[in-house]
């Protein structure tokens, strides 16, 4: 569930069934008071266009949707006496396009594509304001997937990391807290060689941020990281002393970063 807004209205946007639903419900309260939603919702599905669009969206994208029921209905639609409400369309025709929900966030809820048609009875300006924020909350939600899969990546590189060092660095006979300690002075190597900063030097830097440095770092950084993981890895099985492996993982950091960033500049271009 997320919410965007749209002309100072809250509009809430669930999930269902990997497909993106927007609430009608909130969309005709940002017309109209609460009370007066139903309604809205109610003529419009009375219009024949609307009601033409519903059908052909489900004839589309929903082999069960019944075709000889539609057909009734449209038969009907424009007549003074016709009424129809949601759960009736759904019941009767097994159409998916359109759903009610119960609950905390209750209410009917429509398909993007039907929701933006939707958009157009309360008006074309809230129409034009509702796609843009759909679009830029989508936006978001891949840059965050994009970052989770970039830090994930790092944390299984981490653990090639790791490995060496336990292989290459930690004696049999040391305790675990020495061990820690030499976990911790490695992972401080690819901080400072990145980040330009120990992990603590962060911390007390941030107090009151959760989490460590890497939580917050880019994209990018978290590409650069995961490359260093597997460089500092060879480093320490060829036997590269600390140091010299820190002034290695910062040039080619730094050198990274500036190739990774040329490359996101033409991409906006």
């Amino acid at each position: 569930m997320a919410k965007i807004i749209v002309q100072n209205k809250e509009i809430t946007v669930v999930s269902v069934n990997a497909s993106d639903y927007i609430s009608l419900t909130d969309m005709a309260n940002a017309k109209e008071s609460e009370s007066r939603a139903a309604d809205i919702i109610k003529n419009w599905l009375r219009n024949r266009y609307t009601l033409e669009f519903l059908g052909t969206w489900e004839m589309v994208h929903n082999p069960g949707f019944k075709v000889v029921e539609f057909d009734h209905f449209k038969s009907q639609a424009g007549l003074p006496s016709f009424v129809m409400s949601v759960s009736e369309w759904i019941e009767k025709t097994d159409a998916v396009g359109i759903i009610v929900k119960k609950g905390k966030y209750g209410g009917t809820y429509a398909h993007k594509d039907i929701a933006f048609e939707f958009g157009s009875a309360i008006s074309v300006p809230f129409k034009i304001y509702l796609i843009e924020e759909f679009q830029r909350l989508k936006e978001q939600e891949q840059a965050q997937i994009g970052w989770s899969a970039k830090r994930e990546l790092s944390k299984i590189n981490y653990r090639i990391h790791t490995d060496a060092i336990r292989q290459n660095l930690i004696p049999a006979e040391v305790t675990p807290q020495q061990a820690s300690r030499i976990y911790a002075s490695e992972a401080d190597v690819l901080n400072v060689a990145m980040f330009g900063q120990t992990a603590l030097e962060w911390r007390d830097a941030h107090p009151d941020l959760k989490g460590n440095v890497r939580d917050y770092a880019s994209v990018n950084e978290l590409i650069c990281l995961s490359n260093m993981e597997n460089l500092n890895a060879v480093f320490i099985n060829e036997g590269l002393p600390q140091h010299e492996r820190l002034v290695r993982l910062n040039r080619i950091a730094i050198q990274q970063m500036q190739v990774l960033e040329d490359v996101n500049k033409r991409y906006l271009k």
